[in-house]
């Protein structure tokens, strides 16, 4: 677990929006934990096609964390449709699934960076902190 102090100094995004795009409740208790101290505001989708409906109607998500495999449209679909009008909005992809070249077809599809599931709480953070930071 990572230490109390300095935690929410260290990663302050208040005004800043970040759209989870995951199917899994475990997943979603985990990144609520992770960045309930950010003072960022998280928006949430269960499947490809809300987050891209969500990036159609609002311009103002900072970053996205994509989960890969998706019900409905899968992560890679996803990105590249939200890639076609959004090329600005950075995506960090996030996959159990790290199959030889998946990282690669992920990059591919537009994804700006990749997290492999189980996700560290300090390489979640500093991850998104990379697309985050003034």
């Amino acid at each position: 677990m990572m230490k109390e102090t300095g935690y929410a100094e260290k990663y302050n995004w208040k005004n800043k929006r970040i759209l989870i795009v995951e199917d899994e409740e475990i997943n979603n208790m985990f990144f609520d934990a992770a960045l309930s101290r950010t003072e960022s505001k998280l928006l949430w989708a269960k499947n490809g096609k809300e987050a891209v409906d969500i990036i159609e109607s609002s311009d103002d998500i900072d970053v996205i964390l994509m989960d890969i495999r998706l019900p409905i449209m899968d992560g890679c679909e996803a990105t590249r449709r939200i890639k076609k009008n959004h090329k600005q909005i950075p995506i960090i992809a996030q996959t159990a699934y790290a199959l030889e070249g998946d990282k690669e077809r992920i990059l591919d599809a537009g994804c700006d960076d990749y997290l492999s599931k189980p996700i560290r709480f300090e390489e979640l953070l500093s991850t998104i902190d990379k697309y985050l930071a003034d």
